[in-house]
């Protein structure tokens, strides 16, 4: 990986499947000081657990490739509008990130840095190799600190906005596979999809956003399941759209 805060695996094609995943990665620029403990940058808060392996999985096929956001969310969340105070998270899951307590000047430096280049990237990608299909792929911790009573029983959550035909086809999809599914859980696509709502919702183009639990997807065994299923979802998915892939 670079320096640019993304990192692309396989060849984006015109017409083909493509991967989007803003979180798949915890690594923190050398001159960032997050002022919390470096084990934390393992755990949930730093970044999604085991999607850079099952994307790595998928991309295998060349009909694939994937797009990945190449710093920790705690530097930037890119899954974020710019105006939202929590592009830049002061906290996270009930820890303080001491190091994003900072002024305006810092946070506008740090978006003009990781942000902004990381989604007009992906706003060019998109428009000279258009996808058929995308797929938004995060994962979500079973059990929150900050709540935890809170029960997460979902294998994987489908999250969607406005645009709502491939969801609906990979719901029971997922469920014939097996998974218990959330439908708009844990978390809902009405409330955060900012990065499918500016690349996906607004150019038209079909997508699935999916959150995959992570004493699932931490595992060897699990992520080759999640990857073969979510390839032949995206499969089926395009074949009932009538999508040419």
């Amino acid at each position: 990986m670079t320096d640019a805060p993304f990192e692309i695996l396989g060849t984006p094609r015109q017409g083909g499947f493509l991967i989007i995943g803003d979180h798949a990665s915890n690594r923190i620029p050398d001159d960032i000081d997050l002022g919390i403990y470096p084990a934390l940058l393992r755990e949930h808060i730093a970044w999604d657990i085991g999607v850079v392996e099952v994307v790595r999985l998928i991309t295998q096929d060349a009909r694939f490739a994937a797009y990945l956001g190449g710093y920790s969310r705690l530097v930037v969340d890119l899954n974020r509008d710019e105006s939202d105070p929590a592009a830049i998270p002061s906290e996270s899951d009930g820890i303080i990130i001491p190091g994003n307590i900072t002024s305006l000047t810092d946070k506008q430096a740090r978006l003009e840095r990781f942000h902004r280049p990381y989604h007009d990237h992906l706003q060019q990608l998109l428009s000279q190799h258009r996808p058929a299909l995308i797929l938004s792929l995060h994962s979500f911790t079973p059990s929150l600190e900050s709540k935890p009573h809170e029960a997460r029983p979902w294998e994987v959550g489908v999250l969607y906005n406005e645009q709502e035909a491939a969801s609906k086809l990979a719901i029971p999809f997922l469920e014939d596979a097996g998974y218990c599914v959330g439908d708009q859980l844990p978390y809902s696509g009405k409330l955060l999809n900012a990065t499918m709502n500016r690349h996906a919702e607004a150019n038209n183009i079909p997508y699935i956003g999916i959150e995959m639990r992570q004493d699932l997807s931490s595992g060897l065994d699990g992520q080759a399941r999640y990857a073969r299923t979510l390839a032949d979802m995206c499969h089926f998915v395009s074949e009932q759209l009538g999508l040419s892939i």
